[in-house]
């Protein structure tokens, strides 16, 4: 592939990630102006972000296997249309029923983004660049990250919660047209068929998990209700992992988990994102509703994490060459999970100030570390199976933050007495919150570090590369 069409290929995975990830942030930061203006129950609010995360979540894997089979290009642009127009659809919505659905179906073109951003930049671009374009991709989506929060604000200030959709439009637009235009096609030609039953015992056991832990606000642990879905939950889940092992071409091959460097990955990534959820909804929601920010204020508050967040992730590739990328997500975790223990210490009366160490450690860990995440999980699978396995590694990252934030959330309930309505009780839940949030992102640092990242790794990639290195070496020697 010719540079400047790389260039081009690079840009539209950027825009899909940017757009992922300001869809994030900034949906966070106008949660208090949705839950005024739609009148939404604290437990429902939690469904504006969940309603999108969990089809994400569930289809990730099917996006995966869509594309390496369809082709990549081309589900790749069908999952811009969708996101696209379901952003409209969010934005005309007028109720919160309505925007529920509507992120929910606007989740199911994200499933179909996801995974193809990697796998198509894995593609496009040689071994010893991919390192680099993934840093420019992460960098890029940071910023979507990072400027969600003040672009919310300011358009909140000005407009109204709606025009947070809005914004995607004509992000959307752009990157369809970049796909259509400049990107190659690229497939599998041993792609697995469509899993669908497979989809439908994995979407359906995250539901039941998801809707058990957020009605924890009005159903008690041990209310049939809860046991119930519960138990559901489980079954289903255990018939997922049954189904797929048994299944000629299973939507979840469980092989990959075989290989070290690949399960730690997709562990560090759940934890990791299953804090970082339940810390950008409790910090927006005390920022707003407690200390009295505006909206745009808290936007730009958050770049005291945003922009040390902008500042690493470009340094990634070279942090991961001189240091190993275990190593980079071994530090980058332990000082995410302690900004986040930092936010615990938070009352009503702190100043911001006393929050800014927490965001910059954010920030930095998290700038660090999920480059590297990335770089040790798709550098354990074969290229040509870059799909699935980019889709097994974003699911991780959904299923997280879908049960993090749920889970969470029903922590601070409980630990609030049941019930976050008032000041008080909000603040005593958020700190039990960013407790145990930050105990997860400390426990992906520990787990890195007990995978001994100085084992050879057997996975097939390397020991092709092991193979290879050992010819040029006997080829170079004289005679």
């Amino acid at each position: 592939m010719s540079p400047g069409r790389q260039r081009w290929t690079l840009l539209a995975t950027c825009f899909s990630q940017f757009m992922i990830l300001l869809d994030v942030t900034i949906v966070n930061v106008a949660l208090p102006s949705i839950q005024r203006e739609l009148d939404v129950t604290p437990g429902t609010l939690v469904w504006t972000i969940n309603a999108y995360v969990l089809p994400l979540a569930a289809f990730i894997l099917v996006g995966g296997t869509l594309g390496d089979r369809y082709g990549r290009k081309r589900i790749f642009a069908i999952g811009f249309a969708l996101f696209t127009i379901f952003s409209v659809a969010c934005a005309l919505s007028t109720s919160d029923h309505m925007l529920i659905a509507f992120r929910a179906l606007q989740g199911v073109g994200a499933a179909l983004l996801a995974p193809l951003s990697l796998s198509i930049l894995v593609d496009a671009f040689e071994p010893e660049r991919r390192a680099w374009a993934i840093g420019i991709w992460a960098t890029i989506a940071g910023f979507g990250f990072g400027l969600g929060p003040v672009l919310g604000g300011a358009l909140i200030e000005i407009f109204d919660w709606s025009a947070i959709f809005w914004v995607n439009v004509p992000i959307g637009v752009g990157g369809l047209v970049a796909t259509l235009v400049h990107v190659r096609e690229s497939r599998d030609p041993g792609a697995r068929r469509l899993d669908l039953v497979g989809a439908a015992l994995a979407s359906g056991a995250l539901f039941c998990l998801t809707l058990a832990l957020v009605e924890t606000d009005d159903h008690a642990w041990t209310s049939a209700f809860t046991l119930g879905f519960l138990g559901a939950a489980v079954v289903l889940g255990a018939a997922f992992l049954l189904f797929e092992s048994r299944h000629p071409d299973p939507m979840l091959p469980l092989e990959f988990f075989r290989r070290r460097a690949f399960t730690i990955a997709n562990a560090d990534y759940a934890l990791m994102y299953a804090a970082l959820a339940g810390t950008l909804f409790f910090v927006s929601l005390f920022f707003q509703n407690i200390k009295g920010f505006s909206a745009l204020e808290t936007g730009v508050s958050w770049l005291t994490m945003n922009v040390p967040f902008l500042l690493v992730s470009p340094l990634a590739g070279r942090l991961q060459g001189r240091f190993g990328p275990q190593r980079v997500v071994i530090i980058g975790a332990l000082l995410g999970g302690l900004g986040i223990l930092v936010f615990a210490f938070l009352d009503a009366g702190s100043p911001f100030i006393a929050a800014v160490p927490g965001y910059v450690l954010v920030g930095v860990g998290y700038g660090a570390a999920v480059p590297a995440v990335s770089a040790v999980a798709m550098g354990a699978i074969e290229v040509e199976r870059a799909g699935v396995a980019s889709g097994v590694l974003n699911t991780a990252r959904q299923v997280g933050q879908a049960v993090g934030l749920a889970a969470l959330g029903s922590i601070a309930a409980a630990a609030a007495g049941g019930s976050l309505s008032g000041s008080g009780s909000f603040v005593d839940g958020m700190r039990v919150a960013m407790l145990v949030g930050g105990v997860l992102v400390l426990a992906a640092s520990v787990l890195t570090l007990v995978g001994d990242p100085r084992r050879r790794d057997t996975s097939p990639v390397h020991a092709v590369e092991r193979s290879a290195g050992a010819r040029d070496r006997r080829r170079a020697q004289p005679g």
